[in-house]
C-alpha cells in the first residue's frame, strides 16, 4: 500500500524510520510532506494514497474525493473536526485519531494558565524587568478555588485530578453526557455551574452541542471576576462575547490556546486586545513527550488497521 504523511509529526528522523522501515521492508511505500494546506497541492501528494496521515491540518471533501484509492485517514489529532468526515463516511473510508497523546500536557498548560492568572505572571514579569516593584499585583492561590470543567472526557478528567491535588472543588458541566456525581465532581447545569466557578476550563470538542456554548448569555452567568481557560477548540467560544466580558471586567482573566483559525491570527482578533489575557497559539497539545507518545499512537492505528482491526475508531 501507499501510505503518505502530509505533514509533520514533529519527531525525529531517527524515530519515524524506526517506525517506516519496517512498512517498507513488508512492501509498503512511504512519502513523507511537509504541511502545505494548498488543496491542489495535497491532492497531487495524495491522488494515489491508500492511507493518508495527518495531524491538525484542514483535509477538506475535495481532497478526500481526489483520491480514488484511499481507505484509510489516520489523524495524529485528538479532534477531527478539520477533516470533511461526511465526504470520507460517503467513500466508505476508515478514520482513526490519536485520542489520548496528549492527556497530560494539554492538562499541565491548563494548570500553568491558572496559575499565571492567578499570581499575575505577566504583568509582575514586565514589572520586575521595568525596575517596579508588586504593588498593586499581589494574587491569589489556586488552593480552595471552585473549578468549573466543561468536557470531563480523558484530558477534563485530568484537569480535575490536577486541580483537586492542589486542593481545588470541581464541578462539571452535564450537558454532554450522562454522566452522574461523584465524591470528586459534582455535575451541573450549564448556567449554574458558571455562576459557582472561580474558574472555567474547557476541554470538549466541536459538537452540535458545544459550538458557540460560551457566548454572551452564558457570560452573563459567570461569577464576577471569574477565569475562563480555553485549551479545546475554538469555535466552542464566543470570541468577542468573551473579549466584551474581558474588558467589562465582568471575567478577571483568561488564557487562550486556540481560536476560530489556526495560527498566525489577524492581528485584529479581539482576544489579543483584552486585559489579563494569556494567548498562546495552540500549543497545549505539544511537548516533547506527547509528541512521541502521538507517533506511537499513530503508527499502532495504523498496524492495527493492516490487520484487519481498527482502533481509536472514528469511522470504521
Amino acid at each position: 500500500m501507499k501510505i503518505v504523511m502530509l505533514e509533520s509529526l514533529a519527531i525525529s528522523g531517527d524515530l519515524l524510520a524506526n517506525y517506516t522501515k519496517p512498512l517498507e521492508k513488508s512492501g509498503h511505500t512511504f512519502e513523507a510532506y511537509e504541511r502545505d494546506d494548498d488543496p491542489d497541492t495535497q491532492i497531487e501528494r495524495c491522488k494515489d494514497a491508500d492511507i493518508l496521515i495527518i495531524a491538525n491540518m484542514p483535509l477538506k471533501g475535495s481532497v478526500i474525493e481526489s483520491c480514488p484509492n484511499l481507505k484509510f485517514i489516520n489523524v495524529a489529532f485528538t479532534g477531527v473536526d478539520h477533516v470533511d468526515l461526511a465526504a470520507a463516511e460517503k467513500m466508505g473510508i476508515a478514520v482513526s485519531n490519536a485520542s489520548g497523546y496528549s492527556n497530560d500536557s494539554v492538562a499541565e498548560l491548563t494548570i500553568c494558565m491558572m496559575l499565571s492568572l492567578l499570581r499575575n505572571v505577566p504583568q509582575v514579569d514586565a514589572r520586575c524587568r521595568e525596575g517596579k516593584t508588586k504593588d498593586g499585583l499581589v494574587g491569589n492561590e489556586l488552593k480552595g478555588k471552585t473549578v468549573g470543567i466543561i468536557g470531563t472526557g480523558a484530558i477534563g478528567s485530568r484537569v480535575g485530578e490536577l486541580c483537586r491535588a492542589f486542593g481545588c472543588r470541581t464541578i462539571a458541566y452535564n450537558g454532554f453526557s450522562n454522566k452522574e456525581s461523584t465524591k470528586d465532581v459534582a455535575y451541573l447545569p450549564l448556567n449554574e455551574m458558571m455562576a459557582q466557578s472561580d474558574i472555567v476550563t474547557l476541554h470538549c470538542p466541536v459538537t452540535e452541542k458545544s459550538k458557540g456554548l460560551i457566548n454572551k448569555e452564558s457570560l452573563a452567568h459567570i461569577k464576577e471576576g471569574a477565569i475562563l481557560i480555553n485549551a479545546a477548540r475554538g469555535p466552542v467560544v464566543d470570541s468577542q462575547a468573551l473579549a466584551d466580558a474581558l474588558n467589562s471586567g465582568k471575567v478577571a482573566g483568561a488564557g487562550i490556546d486556540v481560536f476560530e483559525t489556526e495560527p498566525p491570527l489577524d492581528p485584529a482578533h479581539p482576544l489579543l486586545h483584552t486585559p489579563n489575557t494569556i494567548v498562546t497559539p495552540h500549543v497545549a497539545f505539544a511537548t516533547e513527550e506527547s509528541m512521541e507518545k502521538r507517533a506511537e499512537i499513530v503508527f499502532a492505528n495504523l498496524d492495527a488497521w493492516m490487520q484487519g482491526r481498527q482502533i481509536n475508531k472514528v469511522i470504521g
